[in-house]
């Protein structure tokens, strides 16, 4: 499955797929993509981006003494560690931004609001939305720019499941023209099932970026949009978006990742996808290459490889410094197998407490599904998934339980639904879905 990107901020967010050899694409769709179009892409490298940024670091890091108050200096060094993570998706760049913007929040008198979101910005891209809340709610509290740390409690709600919250906040924030609001307001439609409206403000919110001539806006309102018209099925539409992303910043590996996925799941090419994810790998740290690669070879019969990358993804999604950031997809690996099966409940119910969405309620369920206790994964989506979510893989797995449990009637009227989200889950899923 491919993982609906909701915008709330400027990081990369990790897409998830889950992939299988089947037949349900044995034929090939229309070819949409190129690899002349792309190809130049593949052949680029970050690493002149990333050593310019290393000597910003460093001289930003030469003019702060031990002590010192100098707190410009603290969040120039933070800035730059944050584009050094987007660039590479080095953990420990950001876990460095995370220690710098706290010491200049702490020691800042004037704009210490600034510091303050940037901060919760950077816990939210960790997934600790609880300490985000926290601090984002202090700087609500000492003022300055309301408007942006009213944008930024809004995302927090939002992960928080704070759903009538958050509507409140954008709701204070009204404004078609700007460019802050238009991507939130997208957000909350793509939650409440817009899709449609969700296509119609993000296009808003690129005709500002594209009249301000901001890289950083239009990148990041292409790589979204993209997705979205992936999620509607206008593939055409999302290939040529990551394709407008590159032309601005060759070395996307977001955007990379996202023609990938168009030539696996719509065009059913997984070699041509492992040969644009093999390229994208050398410039990234992010073990989310190496589950992709994981779920290719699977789909291919490399069943060895397959099971050795999966290990492998999780060595490195465990490791401390990535906290909770890789849990969901830890949960669906673990309740794969009935063995982990009490590992995958586990760590769902962590899921919950750090933030209690539908989502994270569906992978509850899905981890008692996984050790066989459907009726206990059945009253958990009743209470807190049907009809709060629109997401295909929480009604994909409401048709697991539906049919463990034998309920037909429940699981035809699901099954028709899910039978359109090919392209968005992707071959594997599909085929299960057929199969239900």
């Amino acid at each position: 499955m491919k993982t609906r990107q909701l915008p709330h901020t400027k990081y990369l967010i990790v897409l998830c797929t889950l992939i299988f050899l089947t037949s349900c694409h044995s034929h090939k769709k229309e070819i949409l993509t190129d690899q002349n179009d792309y190809n130049a892409y593949l052949n680029t490298s970050n690493s002149k981006v990333i050593s310019e940024l290393n000597d910003q670091v460093a001289f930003w890091n030469s003019r702060i003494k031990k002590d010192s108050s100098q707190i410009i200096d603290l969040s120039k060094s933070a800035g730059t560690y944050a584009a050094l993570f987007n660039q590479n998706a080095d953990i420990e760049m950001l876990k460095k931004a995370e220690q710098n913007l706290h010491k200049a929040a702490q020691k800042a008198a004037i704009g210490k609001d600034n510091y303050l979101r940037a901060l919760a910005q950077n816990y939210i891209t960790q997934h600790r939305f609880k300490e985000a809340k926290t601090i984002i709610d202090s700087a609500a509290q000492v003022g300055g720019e309301v408007s942006a740390s009213n944008f930024v409690l809004f995302d927090v709600a939002m992960e928080l499941g704070k759903y009538k919250e958050a509507k409140t906040l954008l709701d204070k924030e009204a404004d078609f023209s700007n460019y802050n609001y238009l991507i939130r307001l997208a957000k909350w439609e793509d939650y409440s099932g817009n899709l449609d409206a969700t296509i119609q403000h993000m296009e808003n919110a690129m005709r500002i970026a594209e009249r301000s001539n901001i890289p950083d806006l239009k990148i990041w309102v292409y790589t979204n949009l993209a997705d979205y018209y992936g999620h509607a099925g206008r593939i055409r539409d999302s290939y040529n978006h990551y394709l407008k992303t590159l032309t601005l910043d060759p070395s996307n590996a977001y955007a990379k990742k996202g023609i990938a996925w168009i030539t696996y799941s719509y065009e059913n090419y997984p070699q041509e996808a492992l040969r644009i994810i093999e390229a994208i790998e050398k410039d990234t740290k992010s073990p989310d290459y190496t589950l992709l690669k994981s779920e290719i070879y699977e789909y291919i019969g490399d069943h060895k490889t397959s099971e050795d990358l999966k290990k492998e993804f999780i060595n490195s999604a465990t490791a401390i410094n990535y906290g909770d950031m890789y849990g969901a997809y830890l949960v669906e690996l673990y309740a794969s197998q009935p063995e982990t099966a009490d590992k995958a409940i586990t760590l769902a119910k962590k899921e919950v407490s750090n933030r209690p969405t539908p989502m994270s309620y569906d992978l509850l369920a899905h981890a008692h599904y996984g050790k066989g206790e459907y009726k206990q994964a059945l009253k958990i989506v009743q209470d807190h998934v049907i009809g709060k979510t629109y997401e295909p893989a929480a009604q994909f797995h409401t048709a697991q339980i539906y049919k463990a449990l034998g309920m037909q009637k429940d699981l035809t009227t699901i099954k028709e639904e899910l039978l359109e989200t090919s392209y968005e889950l992707g071959p594997v899923t599909y085929s299960q879905i057929k199969n239900l």
